[in-house]
């Protein structure tokens, strides 16, 4: 099984966090949207004819997008990749633009998934980050979801802002699961850079992501999220029974994916490529034939790493065995080396041959990932 992402870079605000590749200029779009397409039948053989198990619109604002404009790419992915009927096809979305009537076309277009970047329910906070929609416009576009049938509803939400307060957080937390989603995305405010933040923080006109804050509010969201029956999968993803997102966990799980459309990143089990993250130079390229990408061979090694980046931020976690018998007991050796301070101090746990990460380990992910990486 293997999925499909399409990367939609367009976006009408600029969110003053945000690194993905997008403009805010339309100019190119519907030649974009064709060489889309035409890089479907370019790539067509990139998954050797596995079924797909998911379909991915993310960006961006893929929900920019018309009707006519998805039902076009997607028409065309069914006609080249083999598409069951019980295939998760996701869009991403901003509140503002989930009317009634677009929710009603989106479900007959068969999109089974919504991923709905709120990031807040706090007007406040909202007008901080430049989102383009309010507390309103957020409620009520879970709402239409649900009017419309949508059975599969997750929300992103941010943490660690500036000046937000436990209280705060925890209302956000309460309306999100009072409104019975299936699906959670929370993520610590980080600086990334060449964005917005990054250059009025460097500049002294914005104050730094609150780390102390942000620990305590990842403590919130965990017990929160717990006590509603919600799944901690993935360390920034939380669902109900049954309702972790099929293409992200495909990510974590090395399955194969296809990525389409300018800075889309694709992955066979051998290698990695991206595309170019310039619109522009995309559509000059696709309309000659040419995918422009850059690409990188995976060795033991670099394989080694990508699957302990991926499993340990799991609730699957790490398969000594597995690590046996793809990279040889020299890996699985050093991993059990370096993994044994963290299993002193409880940051990591093992049961059998399965090393996952603890309660406390879940504030510290990055760092003991790092360290269990072959150089």
């Amino acid at each position: 099984m293997a999925g499909i992402y399409f990367h939609i870079p367009w976006c009408r605000t600029v969110c003053i966090y945000c690194d993905f590749h997008f403009s805010v200029s339309t100019r190119n779009r519907p030649e974009l949207i064709e060489c889309m397409i035409r890089e479907i039948e370019l790539q067509k053989n990139y998954l050797d004819n596995a079924p797909i198990e998911s379909v991915y619109f993310g960006g961006g604002t893929p929900s920019i997008l018309t009707v006519k404009e998805l039902d076009k790419i997607l028409g065309k992915t069914r006609s080249v990749f083999n598409i069951p009927d019980s295939a998760e096809i996701s869009l991403e979305a901003n509140p503002d633009d989930l009317s009634l009537s677009y929710l009603r076309d989106l479900k007959k277009l068969g999109i089974n998934r919504l991923s709905i970047g709120i990031q807040s329910f706090n007007n406040d906070d909202l007008r901080w980050m430049n989102r383009s929609h309010d507390r309103k416009q957020a409620i009520l576009s879970i709402e239409n979801s649900k009017k419309t049938g949508f059975e599969n509803v997750s929300i992103d939400l941010i943490y660690g802002l500036p000046g937000l307060k436990n209280d705060k957080w925890k209302e956000n937390l309460k309306i999100t699961f009072d409104k019975q989603l299936q699906h959670l995305s929370a993520y610590h405010l980080t600086i990334e850079n060449k964005t917005v933040y990054f250059h009025k923080f460097r500049k002294g006109l914005m104050e730094g992501p609150d780390e102390r804050a942000g620990l305590d509010q990842f403590e919130i969201l965990m017990d929160m999220a717990y006590n509603e029956g919600f799944m901690h999968y993935e360390i920034s993803n939380f669902c109900m029974p049954g309702y972790y997102s099929i293409h992200n966990t495909s990510y974590w799980m090395q399955k194969h994916y296809l990525g389409i459309g300018p800075s889309a990143n694709s992955f066979n089990g051998n290698s990695r490529q991206w595309n170019l993250n310039n619109n522009s130079q995309y559509i000059k390229n696709i309309i000659h034939g040419i995918i422009p990408y850059d690409y990188e061979k995976l060795g033991t090694k670099e394989k080694y790493n990508e699957y302990i980046l991926t499993s340990l931020r799991t609730m699957w976690g790490i398969n000594v065995k597995v690590v046996e018998q793809n990279f040889g007991n020299e890996f699985s050796d050093y991993l059990l080396k370096e993994a044994a301070i963290f299993f002193e101090n409880g940051k990591l746990e093992k049961d059998g041959k399965i090393i996952k990460l603890g309660r406390t380990g879940k504030f510290f992910a990055d760092g003991i990932i790092s360290r269990l990486f072959k150089t």
